[in-house]
Parts: C-alpha cells; sequence; structure tokens
C-alpha cells in the first residue's frame, strides 16, 4: 500500500477526516496543510486505518475534539454578558442582511 493510500480507512474516518480539513480551512490554512492535519487528528483519535474486519481495531478516544470543544468554551465564557449579547446582535443583523441579499439575487 503506497503511502497516502486511504482504502484502509472507514467512510467514518474519511469523513471525519474531511470535516476537520473544512474546518482549518475556514479558519484560513492553506488546503494541503488542512489535509494533513485532518489525517494527522484522525490518526490520533482511531489509530490509523481500520478497516481490516468484524471486531478489529482499538476503539476511538475524542482528545482532540473535546480539546478544542473546551477551548472554545473558556473563551465564551470569559467575555461579558453585554459582549456576548453585542455579538448576538452583530450576527443576527448579519443573517438578515446575507438572506435580504438572497432574496434580492433570485
Amino acid at each position: 500500500m503506497p503511502r497516502g493510500d486511504k482504502s484502509k480507512y472507514t467512510d467514518k474516518q474519511k469523513r471525519k477526516a474531511e470535516h476537520i480539513e473544512e474546518g482549518y480551512e475556514d479558519r484560513g490554512v492553506p488546503k494541503d496543510e488542512a489535509e494533513r492535519r485532518a489525517w494527522a487528528t484522525v490518526n490520533k483519535e482511531s489509530g490509523g486505518g481500520n478497516k481490516s474486519g468484524s471486531g478489529r481495531g482499538k476503539a476511538d478516544t475524542t482528545v482532540s475534539s473535546r480539546k478544542g470543544g473546551k477551548k472554545g468554551g473558556a473563551a465564551s465564557a470569559s467575555r461579558t454578558a453585554a459582549e456576548r449579547s453585542a455579538s448576538a446582535k452583530k450576527a443576527a443583523a448579519t443573517r438578515k442582511r446575507k438572506r435580504e441579499a438572497g432574496k434580492s439575487a433570485s
């Protein structure tokens, strides 16, 4: 099996890598680097490719995912109620503006 071959990965692992990669790209990481990081995360959480038979392979660990969630939660908790409210109002206004722009385009 050549390096980089993903045939031994389950569909779930492939979906997970795709989702992680999209998250990195949304944050401005270049496509190649995002893909590399995504597969590194999948390998870390699941121990590599698991497609080798019923009941085989190791159980997944979600350490990386939990770490990211905790980091995000901590950032949110450190903001005041007024800051959170202002952010929510700004987001609602953006959604409304984009919805209106979408209606006029069609």
